[in-house]
């Protein structure tokens, strides 16, 4: 066990600065600092680079700190849940909607994400790396970059 919150761990690990910057500008560090637990599924730096051109830079922009709110918690899930747990379902995020997780082949999100390393401990929870940045279905990321 750590003594490291989610957030600590996340930036000292190097590949998540860009998931860092969005959390400050979204002002969720103080909550993913909290006691929690949660389980984050944390995009890489690669992960936000695969995004269309432009929309990192529009999601920062104090305009649309709502959409990037959404965003990021839809990354989160209440409580403490490692790789061993993680079943195929809907999973409730803290952003509202659900994540539809698949373990036939590994672990995919949504069809589109997969885990890429799992139960990096923090003092608040459990952070698994994803591959892909997801959007929930409420928010139009298209609509950002006009």
């Amino acid at each position: 066990m750590t003594d490291k919150n989610i957030v600590e761990v996340a930036v000292e690990a190097g590949s998540f600065t860009t998931l860092a910057a969005a959390l400050g500008a979204a002002d969720l560090v103080a909550t993913l600092q909290s006691e929690g637990p949660f389980t984050v599924f944390a995009p890489t730096d690669e992960a936000f680079a695969a995004l269309p051109e432009g929309l990192v830079a529009a999601l920062l922009l104090p305009e649309n700190v709502d959409a990037l709110k959404s965003i990021l918690t839809y990354h989160v899930v209440s409580g403490q849940v490692h790789a061993a747990d993680v079943t195929t379902g809907d999973v409730a995020t803290v952003e509202g909607s659900s994540l539809a997780i698949n373990t036939a082949d590994g672990v995919v999100i949504n069809g589109t994400a997969k885990v890429t390393a799992t139960d990096i401990a923090a003092s608040n929870g459990v952070i698994h790396v994803i591959d892909a940045v997801l959007v929930p279905a409420g928010v139009d990321a298209a609509a950002l970059l006009k």
